[in-house]
């Protein structure tokens, strides 16, 4: 069917391994340097080089090491790769109800060289930037030529690209020991790889880039928080006064019911994904003679569910809450109930949180409850599942377009003097100006509960900063070794999103209206807009790293790079060490060998300025400083 529209370009499947001829078949993975296409005549192309991973409510905070996505490209390209594409370059935000999963957070940053804020994400992004310009001096003899392998050692090769000629010619050497370093004879010239590495060298002669030697400067994220500000557009400048609106969900049916039927609905194939809720209600009757009532027990409450989430409430009191998580969306729950004599009315809020997308046959996978009893009564567990429950889609806010400003004007808001805490089902709006500033801003929602938040009719997304387990986290990441989504975590007993991101464009200059859907109760008064900021920025280069190469192989001394974000400089160096400095970004040591003119140095040639290169040489530095040690220039400088 596809070939028959006759398009006039090749068609592709990402990794279907049996894909029929003339179809392309291609590599999703972390590596695809082993992959090889179906027949010979194609092209060997990577369409998913992760080079992060997604981020679940409830999951730990997955990172990759640019280290390792610098090594799978390189690999990649010396073994004969054609096309190479990243899934993700620039992470990206799940506006609305728009993620998958399910649990798949509104974030989608996905540690991506480019955050979904829009700001580089250093040391990945620059790393990866001096990886390609090296693989980009390699393209004449890439594209003319078939590489010959060159065996030398156990776990180290070489592939060249050399026309007969000699004229043009391209070496990777790699290392693909995960623990040791290697030193290797090329061509009657000795390299040292690092473990788990490639050297690139444009000419066979000099390496110009090793993806294990991270010269790129590294940035470090803060989240500035700003108080909700009241708009200057009302005649009240106290946002914890009249500037404060709420509207109560009844818990339950409200309106007209859509439907009553025996027994539990799929979720999904009800909803046709209109709206993450359904409500579902049905009523018991408890002989006031029962023996709990009299005793002050409370029976239990036994619920299963295909997913994803609920909240259980009885006589319009919530009685418990229970979620899948990010890998399997069934789920069971098991408590104590509150009854009394004669009717209780329970209301059971079900809801989706993104859907399934990935799988054979994912559209056949249901969300819902499939079965709800009560322990603890006089005739022994009582089966509610067959019982007749009456149903209905959406919220009233959702109905009434409690978001939207316009049409929420028709709507009886409540004022409040102050808005309520750990309340369920309720509706809040505030009117509020715009933090100051040009940076990104997100949403802080981390004193929330669980929801739904819009700005001026546009929707940010789902919050809920549902903690992460709190163990299999790492405080430093090796990048030697094959990278799996749980190798490098952190975040552990942190809230997996706690900041939502909300676009510059999408605030006015005053009378921004601010709503949220609390389902289960927050403190709305510990919301905060932060503004997203780089203002420290860490660097360290060694003598011996590679060195700038220009096109024609003119090198330069190993250089140090440093560059502020727009509309900032470089106000003061925190540390500054030309020697044999220890430690990382934030905790840098002078060593046993230091320049004691380092800071000096730096300051005459960087202080407020945006940018600056600095070379490792000894017009700048004592290099003869501790000689036969490879020495390095550490610095850690703040930006503003």
């Amino acid at each position: 069917m596809a070939l028959s529209q006759n398009t006039g370009v090749p068609w592709i499947m990402c990794q279907q391994w049996d894909a029929p001829d003339p179809v392309i078949n291609t590599c999703n993975s972390f590596y695809c340097d082993d992959f090889k296409p179906n027949y010979p005549t194609m092209p060997k192309i990577w369409t998913e080089n992760w080079p992060g991973w997604f981020k679940t409510f409830g999951g730990r905070d997955p990172h990759r090491p640019p280290e390792d996505v610098a090594y799978a490209v390189a690999r990649f390209f010396q073994k004969g790769g054609s096309v190479h594409n990243y899934y993700m370059y620039h992470g990206g935000t799940n506006f609305g109800r728009t993620s998958g999963g399910p649990f798949i957070t509104t974030s989608y940053d996905y540690d991506a060289p480019i955050d979904e804020y829009g700001l580089p994400r250093f040391p990945k992004w620059g790393h990866l930037k001096e990886l390609h310009q090296a693989i980009k001096m390699c393209e004449h003899a890439l594209l003319n030529n078939n590489p010959t392998l060159v065996n030398l050692g156990p776990k180290q090769e070489a592939d060249v690209y050399e026309d007969q000629s000699g004229t043009s010619c391209a070496a990777f050497i790699a290392n693909l020991d995960d623990k040791n370093e290697k030193t290797v004879q090329f061509r009657n010239v000795s390299y040292t790889l690092p473990a788990w590495s490639v050297s690139i060298l444009p000419d066979c002669k000099n390496v110009v880039f090793n993806t294990a030697k991270v010269r790129s400067q590294t940035s470090t994220v803060e989240m500035v928080p700003e108080l909700l500000q009241p708009s200057m557009a009302s005649p009240n400048k106290d946002l914890k006064a009249s500037n404060w609106e709420i509207f109560v969900e009844k818990a339950g049916i409200w309106g007209e019911a859509d439907f009553t039927v025996n027994g539990f609905v799929d979720h999904i194939n009800t909803t046709k994904d209109t709206t993450d809720y359904l409500w579902l209600t049905t009523r018991l009757f408890v002989d006031e003679n029962e023996e709990f009532l009299k005793k002050g027990n409370k029976p239990t409450l036994l619920i299963e569910s295909k997913g994803h989430a609920l909240h259980a409430f009885v006589n319009g009191i919530l009685q418990a809450s229970a979620s899948g998580n990010g890998t399997v969306s069934p789920f069971k729950f098991k408590g104590p109930v509150s009854l009394k004599a004669g009717k209780n009315d329970i209301a059971i809020l079900s809801m989706t949180v993104g859907l399934q997308n990935a799988g054979s046959f994912y559209e056949w996978v249901g969300a819902g409850l499939t079965s709800l009893k009560l322990i603890g009564l006089k005739n022994g567990t009582v089966d509610l599942s067959n019982t007749t429950w009456t149903y209905k889609m959406g919220l009233e806010g959702e109905h009434l377009s409690l978001y939207d400003a316009d049409a929420s004007k028709h709507v009886s808001w409540t004022k409040v003097s102050g808005p309520p805490k750990n309340q369920p089902l309720t509706w809040y709006k505030a009117i509020v100006d715009a933090p100051p500033g040009d940076e990104p801003i997100g949403l802080d929602m981390v004193h929330m509960g669980k929801g739904l938040a819009w700005l001026n009719g546009e929707q940010i997304g789902r919050y809920w900063p549902r903690k992460a387990p709190s163990d299999k986290c790492v405080k430093a990441c090796d990048y030697r070794g094959k990278f799996n989504p749980d190798k490098c975590n952190k975040g552990c007993g942190e809230a997996s999103q706690r900041w939502y991101h909300v676009p510059r464009s999408w605030f006015k200059p005053s009378g921004n209206v601010l709503v949220m859907f609390e389902e289960k109760g927050g403190d709305p008064t510990q919301i905060r807009f932060s503004r997203r900021k780089l203002p420290t920025l860490c660097a360290h280069v060694a003598d011996d790293h590679p060195s700038f190469v220009t096109n024609n192989m003119q090198k330069s001394k190993a250089s140090l790079e440093l560059k502020c974000p727009m509309n900032t400089q470089i106000s003061s160096f925190k540390f500054a060490s030309y020697g044999t400095p220890t430690g990382t970004c934030q905790s840098y040591a002078v060593g046993d060998c230091h320049d004691p003119n380092s800071t000096s140095i730096l300051e005459k040639l960087c202080l407020n300025k945006n940018e600056c290169i600095v070379e490792l040489s000894k017009d700048n530095f004592k290099t003869e400083i501790c000689p036969d040690v490879t020495k390095k220039l550490a610095v850690e400088v703040t930006c503003s």
